[in-house]
């Protein structure tokens, strides 16, 4: 199977996969339409649907079927069927800006800053706990940009700029009142009940391997690659900074660490020395993503 899955992908891939997701999300009745959540379903499959291009943009996986298929399992696996609309959004968006900071376009990605700077803050005003994505993109932006105060003033004046659209209409709304979840505290209370998240200890110890190998073969990559695995490296800490601290028993959380996780396993899984070694990797994390899925499912 590992061997089948590693060929090249064609222009026809992506969209059978989106295909076949939304048949097995509506199959197994995850997607309930008779719930008048129709806008927070259309936002959050959108997001599911543009992480399919973005692995070819940020390029790590070698343009194969294996991170495809990776991403569309866990994607069934871990979607509850009753999101909140913040995590909705908060899945498009995140796979929206990384669609424009990975772009092969060096316009396109230099010039973004006061539109990802709207767009973070719009997911923030949905979902207050995504505030570590204003850090990750604010480093990525002095550590790559040309112009780095000009950049800063874009990406602020975004932010400010949805933020007074946002008061004013309160305002005028007669709501004046703040709402303490804008600001960044965490849980009163971490979480002690563990099941279902221990079915996926397999790869979360597996994604540990993989980032451990890619740096104990760190001088072997290609600069490219470097760049790339370390901005998919902070976007995932981002990623799971907002997990570790607001998750609690909301486990829809987890969709927010799909795609970077998918990446970091599907290249894992490739440069494993040998072969058995992948092929039973990759059945051990199809078995603990579908055990994770039964376990909430049923």
């Amino acid at each position: 199977m590992f061997r089948l899955l590693s060929k090249e992908t064609n222009i026809f891939s992506i969209p059978v996969y989106i295909f076949l997701l939304f048949l097995l999300i509506v199959y197994f009745n995850v997607l309930d339409f008779r719930k008048l959540e129709l806008i927070t379903d259309i936002l959050t499959f959108c997001g599911f649907a543009l992480g399919y291009f973005l692995f070819s943009a940020i390029g790590l996986n070698y343009n194969t079927h294996l991170p495809l298929v990776l991403y569309s399992i866990s994607l069934f696996s871990l979607y509850p069927g009753n999101l909140d609309i913040g995590i909705g959004m908060s899945v498009f968006t995140n796979s929206f800006v990384i669609f424009l900071l990975a772009s092969d376009n060096d316009h396109v990605r230099k010039n973004s800053y006061l539109i990802i700077g709207s767009i973070l803050t719009i997911n923030f005003i949905f979902l207050p706990t995504t505030w570590p994505m204003f850090i990750f993109v604010f480093i990525h932006l002095i550590s790559t940009a040309d112009r780095i105060l000009l950049n800063i003033f874009r990406y602020f004046y975004g932010i400010l700029m949805v933020l007074g659209t946002y008061f004013g209409i309160m305002y005028l709304l007669g709501n004046t009142e703040f709402d303490e979840r804008y600001l960044p505290l965490v849980l009163d209370k971490f979480s002690t009940d563990f099941y279902p998240l221990y079915l996926l200890a397999p790869i979360a110890l597996f994604v540990l391997y993989a980032i451990s190998d890619h740096f104990a073969n760190f001088n072997k990559k290609s600069p490219r690659s470097k760049y790339q695995y370390s901005f998919l490296l902070f976007f995932f800490i981002a990623q799971l900074t907002t997990v570790f601290l607001y998750m609690g028993n909301s486990y829809e959380y987890l969709l927010l660490l799909v795609l970077p996780n998918v990446i970091i396993i599907a290249r894992g899984l490739r440069f494993l020395r040998k072969y058995w070694m992948k092929e039973l990797g990759f059945w051990v994390i199809i078995f603990s993503l579908l055990a994770y899925k039964a376990a909430t499912f049923f």
